[in-house]
């Protein structure tokens, strides 16, 4: 089960969610991580919520992974 990436109040440090690379845009290639920071400030975004994951890769939020 996964939600969207739209609503930043639904994203916080800790989650794990899919995010889509700036060079992975065109492919839509996503990549799994665990939320480090919060860098989109408007509470929603048509491309999802920008965030730096914990291993400091930088993208939107497709998805946000529920459970394990």
């Amino acid at each position: 089960m996964s939600t969207n990436g739209q609503q930043r109040a639904a994203i916080r440090p800790g989650l794990t969610v899919d995010i889509v690379l700036k060079k992975d845009q065109a492919t839509g290639k996503t990549t799994r991580g665990v939320v480090k920071d919060i860098l989109t400030n408007s509470p929603n975004h048509p491309h999802g919520i920008k965030v730096r994951l914990q291993t400091g890769d930088v993208g939107r939020v497709k998805s946000i992974v529920e459970g394990p």
